[in-house]
């Protein structure tokens, strides 16, 4: 059986739209899953040091057979391949792939949490998963649109589709 699971991407290194868009691909080509679909991208002030580029976010909405723990082994493959380098916590990254919901499970263990244990706190995860489905919840029941509400303002703007610049007035 199929698990709805969705998947937050960030970069802001190496032309970020680009390593975004690379990694569409290789999120659609995975084993035994489907790409439903994909939120827009928006840019967003950076977590933590301060002293680095803007990010570009979004989501992807997936739906796959893989368990948990093998789609993580997945997304870290295509972080790889794109020369994603963990240095400094949050520091910059040219890709980073964040496996923030998996069916209504909860997990907590030594390589994987989800929901992301970060997601409540977060504009740049919870408007783009708001994009694919407003009526998300977490598995405690937790309301995604009530969490965006309630979420520290990091400075969000929407990109255009094409040019991935942002749009007049946001």
């Amino acid at each position: 059986m199929a698990t709805d699971a969705f998947i937050g991407l960030g970069s802001n290194l190496a032309e970020p739209s680009v390593q975004l868009a690379q990694a569409l691909v290789g999120l659609a080509a995975l084993p035994d899953t489907e790409l439903v679909a994909q939120s827009p991208f928006y840019s967003s002030r950076p977590v933590g040091p301060q002293d680095q580029p803007d990010f570009i976010n979004g989501a992807v909405w997936l739906r796959t057979t893989l368990s948990p723990l093998t789609l993580l082994d997945h997304l870290q493959g295509i972080e790889q391949a794109h020369g994603r380098e963990r240095g400094r916590h949050w520091g910059p990254r040219t890709l980073d792939l964040d496996l923030l919901i998996y069916g209504n499970e909860t997990l907590s263990g030594p390589r994987l949490n989800v929901p992301h244990p970060e997601l409540p706190n977060r504009d740049f995860v919870l408007q783009p998963l708001l994009d694919l489905n407003p009526a998300l919840t977490l598995p405690d029941g937790r309301n995604i649109a009530d969490l965006r509400r309630g979420c520290p303002d990091n400075q969000l703007r929407k990109l255009h589709p094409v040019a991935q610049t942002p749009l007049p007035g946001e």
